[in-house]
């Protein structure tokens, strides 16, 4: 077994790439969200699977695979773990390389979030830190943008193309997906008014988001997401900064093997949640 350290942002990748080229048959990784993004990237379309030892701010996949986010709790699960092939989203954002990602995308309020946050205060105070930055970038008006799918189009000011329930580690927003699923949950928050967002907020934390006016959710496997041109929205890919509009979306079928707790399985659905399912490509 060897242990090897990340040496800065986006250096994960790199050594994920290296070890597999060496012959690796297992990769750890010790880190948060971020950190296993970057891996992911390095390792997509190989064979070797990927764990994970939760150590960062959220924990998503932690949480969503309902490992918490202790690392020494994780590493006494990965000998019984079962390896499941999983799909992943894949984001094309203007300028940027293709990102690869596992948990979600957001583009609008989130991804102006995550762009904003401080990272020093990131360290020091965890998900505070995003909380703070909520409420301190959230208080504008809110540019609306352009989301696609199906030959549909819609309006929206946060949209959430998720491949898990999850949010933050605390919150439910697209509680019907899987990540043993090969599509997205696709969840649009409309209006520029930022006083709509407490009610949204409110709803999501009761989980009932889904039966107010101005929330739309749909099952799809593509997407693509435009503003105008004199506007920033930004995008993010499992909690890190990843680009501007316009951007597409879309899901690439078991393309990574991610290692799993024993018994972990699709989620039990809401059963007073409605969706639409969209055409496929």
């Amino acid at each position: 077994m060897e242990a090897v350290a990340t040496t800065g942002p986006r250096s994960a990748g790199s050594i994920a790439r290296a070890c597999i080229a060496r012959g690796a048959d297992l990769i750890l990784v010790a880190g948060g969200d971020g950190t296993l993004n970057e891996v992911i990237n390095g390792a997509v379309h190989s064979d070797v699977p990927i764990g994970l030892l939760p150590g960062g701010t959220a924990n998503v996949l932690g949480t969503e695979l309902g490992m918490g986010g202790k690392m020494e709790h994780a590493a006494k699960l990965v000998s019984d773990a079962a390896q499941e092939r999983i799909s992943l989203g894949r984001l094309r954002a203007a300028g940027e390389d293709p990102r690869y990602f596992a948990l979600m995308a957001g583009a609008g309020l989130d991804a102006h979030i995550v762009y904003h946050v401080s990272a020093p205060l990131k360290s020091a105070l965890g998900k505070i830190a995003y909380w703070i930055a909520g409420f301190v970038h959230g208080l504008r008006i809110l540019p609306q943008f352009t989301v696609e799918a199906g030959g549909q189009k819609y309006r929206c000011s946060f949209a959430l193309i998720s491949r898990v329930r999850n949010y933050g580690g605390d919150l439910w927003i697209a509680p019907n997906i899987s990540l043993l699923d090969a599509d997205f949950e696709v969840v649009l928050f409309s209006g520029s008014n930022p006083l709509r967002y407490m009610i949204y907020l409110l709803a999501v934390l009761l989980r009932r988001a889904t039966n107010i006016k101005g929330v739309t959710i749909f099952r799809t496997d593509s997407v693509r997401l435009s503003g105008a041109e004199d506007q920033r929205i930004y995008v993010q890919v499992d909690g890190e900064y990843a680009g501007r509009l316009p951007a597409e979306i879309e899901i690439v079928p078991h393309c990574l093997t991610l290692l799993v707790p024993p018994g972990f399985s699709r989620p039990d659905l809401e059963t007073d949640r409605t969706w639409t399912t969209l055409p496929t490509r």
